[in-house]
């Protein structure tokens, strides 16, 4: 689907310090991103840094998830942090287990001002590894679901338009959509 960006919402697409996330059409966004590698010794600093970087950056933007492609970096990491969830880094995730379903309207800062309803799975599980190394799976039920669905997308290169339902489509000033994006 081809996004055509109303005018009003430009401003949205230019990169800055202020906005450094990576916006469509930049062709980072499609690729399949590469696992994180791993030695002996664990996660690296470089990798814990990426981490604490993304962090800031999500909160800066109101989001609730952000995936390193939509940073520019082409590895299978995300962070995390939904409404009444701990802020957490997921390191090559994988889903093992999928159950039930839920429609919800989901946005994403590399798309800003276009949101629309999505289908997801309501309840997952998620095989990934934690910022220290651990591996760890982590059992998600709705919101944090639905957002570690949309972010494992973007890890795949993937974005919440390719599955979302057309007729729900629609602009709106990101400003009123405060911590529902990724």
């Amino acid at each position: 689907m081809e996004i055509v960006v109303p005018e009003e919402f430009k401003h949205l697409y230019v990169k800055t310090v202020e906005r450094p996330v990576v916006k469509i059409p930049d062709p980072v966004l499609r690729k399949i991103a590469a696992d994180v590698l791993v030695d002996k010794k664990g996660i690296s600093k470089k990798t814990n840094f990426l981490i604490d970087e993304m962090m800031r950056i999500m909160r800066k933007a109101n989001g609730v998830g952000l995936a390193a492609p939509q940073v520019g970096i082409s590895q299978r990491l995300f962070v995390m942090a939904p409404l009444d969830f701990r802020p957490t880094a997921l390191i090559n995730p994988k889903i093992i287990k999928a159950e039930g379903e839920q429609i919800g309207q989901e946005g994403c800062l590399s798309i800003p001002g276009l949101y629309g309803d999505v289908k997801r799975y309501d309840y997952i599980e998620v095989e990934a590894m934690d910022r220290r190394g651990r591996e760890l799976v982590f059992e998600l039920e709705g919101m944090p679901a639905r957002v570690a669905q949309h972010e494992i997308d973007h890890l795949d290169g993937v974005l919440f338009t390719d599955k979302v339902d057309p007729a729900t489509l629609h602009w709106e000033d990101p400003e009123l959509h405060q911590r529902d994006e990724d």
